[in-house]
């Protein structure tokens, strides 16, 4: 069964064994680009410290091996010591003259290279180890490489009687395989960086970008798209469920439309023919004023549909225009009369959905008259780069503090004796609605010119004002 969006619940098991190899892979890359950083900052210090030690230890041997030629032979000392010693101007005579007989030649060992090059890095090894010796000894013996294996060099002794090598072995340069400490190192930091790449890349990222498109969701998703299945599962699992409560929204969304178009198509056209025939019954004595009242009623019920689809969005997106709003409010300030209407307009452009904008700060007039006093006073001034506000002034005593965020809830009438007359409680929240729509909000104010909402805004923030 597919899961939300269309998406099978294997899926992102499926997706697990690339990730963890892609992961995989780039642990070794990392692993193998920090053993190289470390051979080059820290093998080379191990390689010179093993000298070091081996060149203490050879000038121990080498000392203790001259002593002990005053009173024994050199075939008795390799025996007696298991040292390995050569008699001789050479070390490696091609004929007798070894105290030790030479070890047959061993099979080249594969992967070791150009035999002259390795005997070259032989040679450079045994006069680094010449040089070491000559400190400890006080004298600097003769050192040669071997010519045949185990790979080493001899040192020549001072020998009372007859020149006399003694055999040392030496372990190859840094090189392949790597210090097993440097191994560790490197493999532990290439984990490490694979683990924080990891988060990262499925976890931060995808959840940065859930959060996001979760700012955008509202009750009427529709700028709002299902989010492409990356990440860890964890994370893929939550998308999923976004995904699926993003379908459910456009859902209700859709269904809520169709229902609101019916309410518009229901109530109009029956409202409509009530006028019409209230408009057609004759004038004269008590018909007229029930005509009046009617009228009245008819009013009362067309303000009361058009604030109810207009909190529930039936008008649509509007697209966002530059607009003059210090002539926009100029002219809803018109519509204002008979009430006395004071200006304070900035001259200011902002790109702004008209249509909405206007509707909400008719909305603050209106409700301005309803519950206030005149005369009303209206503000327009920059805020920032790209703000707005508008601020409805009037001269009424204004709500209590703790009683503004109930005014901006829906299908709240804090006066309660208007509730039959085409007031629902929908003023301030369509006007909050908008202002939300615009970025910004609404504020309750009081100050020398009475009680005033100020309603905040930003240019759109896809287009920009010239």
């Amino acid at each position: 069964m597919a899961g939300p969006m269309g998406t099978e619940p294997g899926r992102a098991d499926r997706n697990g064994a690339p990730t963890a190899l892609r992961y995989g892979l780039a642990s070794l890359g990392l692993a193998g680009l920090a053993l190289l950083l470390l051979e080059l900052l820290v093998g080379r210090r191990l390689a010179a410290q093993r000298q070091q030690t081996l060149a203490t230890e050879l000038a121990t041997k080498i000392v203790l091996a001259e002593l002990a030629l005053e009173r024994l032979t050199p075939t008795t000392l390799a025996g007696f010591g298991g040292l390995r010693l050569a008699l001789g101007s050479s070390p490696e005579p091609t004929g007798s003259g070894s105290a030790t007989p030479p070890e047959p030649a061993a099979p080249p060992e594969p992967g070791r290279g150009d035999a002259s090059r390795a005997d070259a890095v032989l040679g450079r090894q045994a006069l680094a180890l010449r040089s070491l010796l000559c400190p400890r000894l006080g004298r600097c013996p003769p050192v040669r490489p071997a010519l045949r294996p185990p790979r080493g060099v001899w040192v020549g002794l001072d020998a009372p009687l007859e020149a006399a090598w003694l055999f040392v072995p030496l372990p190859p340069l840094p090189g392949w395989p790597p210090d097993p400490l440097l191994l560790a190192l490197a493999l532990g930091i290439g984990g490490l960086g694979s683990g924080l790449l990891y988060l990262n890349q499925e976890v931060r990222r995808p959840l940065a970008r859930l959060s996001q498109a979760v700012g955008r969701v509202s009750l009427r998703p529709s700028g709002a798209e299902p989010l492409a299945l990356e990440g860890s599962p964890a994370v893929r699992q939550l998308t999923e469920r976004f995904n699926g409560m993003v379908e459910r929204l456009e859902r209700s969304g859709r269904e809520q439309a169709t229902m609101l178009a019916g309410i518009a198509h229901d109530l109009r056209s029956p409202l409509t023919r009530l006028r019409l025939r209230l408009d057609l019954t004759p004038a004269t004595g008590l018909a007229a004023a029930d005509c009046r009242r009617g009228l009245r009623d008819l009013e009362a019920l067309e303000r009361i549909t058009r604030q109810f689809l207009h909190y529930a969005g039936q008008d649509g997106d509007e697209p966002p225009l530059t607009v003059a709003l210090d002539g926009l409010v100029a002219e809803l300030a018109s519509l204002a009369d008979p009430a006395p209407v004071e200006l304070a307009l900035e001259p200011l452009q902002r790109v702004v959905r008209p249509t909405t904008l206007a509707r909400a700060v008719a909305n603050l007039i209106d409700n301005a008259l309803a519950h206030g006093a005149p005369p009303l006073r209206l503000e327009l001034a920059a805020e920032g780069p790209s703000g707005f506000v508008i601020t409805v002034w009037d001269r009424g005593p204004g709500l209590a503090n703790d009683a503004w965020a109930r005014a901006l809830e829906p299908f709240q009438r804090l006066d309660p004796s208007r509730a039959n007359q085409g007031h629902c409680g929908l003023g301030l929240a369509i006007a909050a609605r908008i202002a939300s729509d615009h970025g910004g909000g609404l504020e309750m104010r009081r100050g020398a010119a009475g009680f005033g909402v100020a309603l905040h805004g930003q240019s759109h923030p896809l287009t920009s004002a010239p």
